[in-house]
């Protein structure tokens, strides 16, 4: 599906990056090593590097991440690229500095395994900075999976997150304009949680 989706002219969720990212960016280490989880065709990654982080991308695409590249070599920036399964991917032991995650929709079982993932990757003090959609999302279909099981909600992310301290959590409606895919008025779940020292 994603290689599909990529493969079409122009860029599936256009090239600027989240507006939640943007927000919080001064909440993530300065310069800090970054995955971006679930990154598809660069947006984020390469505005990241733009900022002067040191960025990875992962994504089950190589359509998307070949374009990732062109983006980031049409920034002038670097950046770097793994193509790989979330279902099978390691993220590693306290090693990011922070750990993105926009959009990034997955099965529940299989996001609780990327999630405790994320908690053990993250260095001390490290942030994981996540936007997705809520389950009332369904009812807007303005984007995100049409199955409600893949969306998140607040509770269940706290749940999922133990070691994590949450900093910034919220659920709210926003207007987003993300690309084709992403366009109207959508329920999302927004949060900054930052891994507690050891």
């Amino acid at each position: 599906m994603w290689d599909e989706r990529y493969s079409g002219a122009g860029y599936a969720y256009g090239t600027e990056p989240n507006d939640f990212l943007v927000a919080m960016v001064g909440r993530l280490p300065a310069g800090g090593r970054v995955l971006c989880l679930g990154e598809g065709e660069g947006r984020n990654a390469v505005w990241l590097a733009r900022q002067g982080f040191r960025v990875t991308g992962v994504d089950a695409s190589a359509v998307g991440l070949a374009k990732a590249r062109q983006l980031a070599e049409a920034a002038g920036v670097g950046i770097e690229t793994m193509h790989g399964d979330l279902a099978e991917f390691d993220l590693g032991e306290a090693c990011w500095d922070a750990v993105v995650s926009v959009f990034c929709h997955l099965p529940p079982e299989l996001r609780r395994q990327v999630h405790a993932g994320v908690v053990r990757a993250l260095r001390p003090g490290g942030v994981f900075l996540l936007e997705a959609y809520t389950p009332r999302q369904v009812q807007f279909g303005t984007g995100g999976p049409p199955n409600a099981g893949m969306m998140m909600d607040l509770q269940a992310l706290a749940g999922e997150l133990s070691g994590l301290a949450i900093e910034h959590g919220v659920e709210l409606d926003r207007e987003i304009s993300e690309g084709r895919f992403h366009d109207g008025i959508g329920a999302v779940v927004q949060l900054i949680a930052r891994k507690t020292a050891a």
